[in-house]
């Protein structure tokens, strides 16, 4: 099958050469674009041109029956050889990011420096997760005692009086009985059955086919439950089963909608894609907290929510605002922070550095409700910002003390990418006790 892979903001043309997509191949895609949840930045998945294909900011895999794209982030790597490399370089940055954003520990040292070059997305993450599911069914399925009701010859557990006098009221030889039994028939090996099977429909790759066959197997027993009827709620993480979590966190990446949406359709395809812009907030906000683990400050994501403006008719607030990332030291906000996923320039190409008017208008709004003395709006580094990231411009709001800073961070380089986080959060107060 026909594989196409795409950065976010590049272009595909349609045409039978080489570098080209075929046009009804260009057309099946974009219609399973189409029935996306996401909107993206400017509207939609794909914009489907006269003449070619145009990727936004979402990330990710489409799958059809017939070809697949795969839509990677605009991130400069530096890395030897040719765009095989470069891309494979950027799925492990993105895998890196999924880990951080989700909270899982995804390994992948298993997969070969041709794997990442050969292999889409999708098809890496599945390896993932059928190699973390057969190590975990190999040291055996959870269990749990569960409630069963039964009518038996003899007594166990304790009887069911209401049903033994209104049912066997006649029969005496028959016992109502209920009793707990130890079972593998749990929320969670469906889930993880749901997910095998969700993903042996998306998968196009012969390896990781004969993978989910396998695991198919060992969950024949298992009832078979929709996706949309799986109780999530039902599954309970415990001391017996703590190494089941990552597993669950990947299953939830695959089969619920936060950070992306899937979708299918008779013969229509699959799709698993990620926003940017949610990724990148979400990357960002837990290494911020890991970086502030040890200090007496807080932080918090998407958190405040106060509101910019009362009504003078009801009293009744409208326009809430939720920043990204809010820093507090005391009870009170001390440091404000918005990501942005988009590419600035540098101060010698632009004074205002391509810095949209209305986030600049939005970190005011902030400083005015959340009395923060500092703020920030966070891009992702690249080359032409020059060598050197974190803090690029340093601005005084008119008439206040407020500060706004202009800062960037290289997610190529996740080498002591924490270190370099509290670098730009790093104040002379802040560094004794991150010295401590």
């Amino acid at each position: 099958m026909p594989a196409f892979t795409l950065r976010e903001w590049e272009t595909l043309p349609h045409g039978e050469g080489d570098g080209c997509i075929p046009e009804h191949f260009a057309e099946r895609l974009a219609a399973l674009a189409k029935k996306s949840t996401f909107v993206g930045s400017g509207g939609g998945v794909l914009e489907d041109r006269r003449h070619e294909l145009r990727a936004r900011g979402v990330v990710g895999v489409l799958a059809t029956d017939e070809c697949s794209l795969e839509i990677l982030p605009k991130i400069d790597v530096e890395v030897q050889g040719g765009e095989a490399m470069q891309n494979a370089a950027i799925r492990k940055r993105l895998v890196h990011m999924l880990a951080v954003a989700l909270d899982l520990k995804i390994e992948t040292g298993q997969i070969t420096e041709l794997d990442w070059q050969r292999e889409t997305l999708l098809e890496i993450l599945i390896r993932i997760f059928c190699s973390k599911l057969t190590d975990a069914v190999r040291r055996g399925m959870p269990r749990r005692y569960i409630v069963q009701e039964d009518d038996l010859a003899a007594l166990r557990g304790t009887l069911n009086l209401p049903r033994q006098f209104t049912r066997h009221a006649a029969n005496p030889s028959r016992l109502a009985c209920k009793f707990d039994e130890l079972s593998e028939d749990i929320a969670l090996n469906r889930i993880m059955k749901a997910t095998v099977a969700h993903l042996s429909r998306m998968s196009r790759s012969p390896a990781n086919q004969q993978r989910l066959r396998e695991l198919a197997f060992v969950y024949a027993d298992i009832s078979e439950v929709a996706v949309p009827a799986l109780k999530w709620n039902e599954v309970v993480i415990d001391r017996t089963n703590r190494a089941w979590q990552e597993l669950l966190g990947i299953a939830q990446l695959f089969l619920r909608n936060r950070y992306q949406t899937t979708s299918a359709g008779a013969g229509r395809g699959t799709a698993l894609l990620f926003e940017m812009s949610a990724l990148f907030e979400e990357y960002v906000g837990r290494l911020i907290t890991s970086a502030l683990a040890r200090t007496v400050y807080r932080v918090s994501l998407q958190g405040g929510r106060l509101f910019c403006l009362t009504s003078l008719d009801d009293e009744r607030a409208v326009f809430q605002t939720k920043p990204d990332i809010l820093i507090w030291r005391a009870g009170q906000v001390v440091h404000v922070i918005d990501t942005k996923w988009k590419r600035i320039s540098s101060r010698i190409d632009d004074r205002k550095q391509g810095v949209s008017q209305g986030d600049v208008y939005q970190m005011m709004a902030y400083a005015q409700l959340y009395c923060a003395p500092r703020l920030t709006l966070l891009y992702p580094h690249h080359p032409g910002l020059g060598a050197t990231e974190l803090v690029q411009a340093k601005h005084r709001i008119t008439g206040q003390t407020t500060t706004l800073e202009i800062a960037s961070i290289d997610v190529a380089n996740g080498g002591n990418i924490i270190d370099r986080l509290q670098s730009l959060l790093v104040t002379s107060e802040l560094a004794a006790e991150l010295s401590v």
